[in-house]
């Protein structure tokens, strides 16, 4: 049986944090592929091939940033949650945010994981 390997999708529009997790993925020397999103609309062309953007096809699963541009992490959670073909998607929050109201919020939009960078 063949399988397809997990991909990680980065969706942060800071640099320094996104060479911290690449950088963590080769560590643990995972040779997974990884992908890169630098906003909220971005991921979700990339997950839906939309726009121009190869699809990512599945497993993956998304590390998504607090504070982006154009489109924050409420958003693209609430649009991934109600996408039929997007709302088993496996996401972490990883964010400088330690706001109660921020951690309840991503587990109520049922995030795997809310990590503190």
């Amino acid at each position: 049986m063949d399988f397809e390997p997990v991909k990680f999708l980065i969706v942060d529009d800071d640099e320094v944090s996104i060479m911290k997790i690449k950088r963590a993925i080769k560590k643990a020397h995972l040779g997974n592929p990884v992908f890169v999103a630098m906003d909220g609309i971005e991921a979700l062309e990339m997950l839906r091939g939309d726009a121009g953007q190869e699809r990512i096809t599945q497993p993956y699963i998304v590390t998504l940033d607090i504070n982006m541009p154009r489109m924050d992490w409420h958003e693209f959670l609430k649009e991934i949650r109600e996408d039929p073909n997007l709302h088993n998607v496996v996401v972490f929050v990883l964010t400088t945010s330690n706001s109660e109201t921020d951690i309840q919020a991503a587990y109520e939009k049922n995030v795997a994981g809310y990590i503190l960078k």
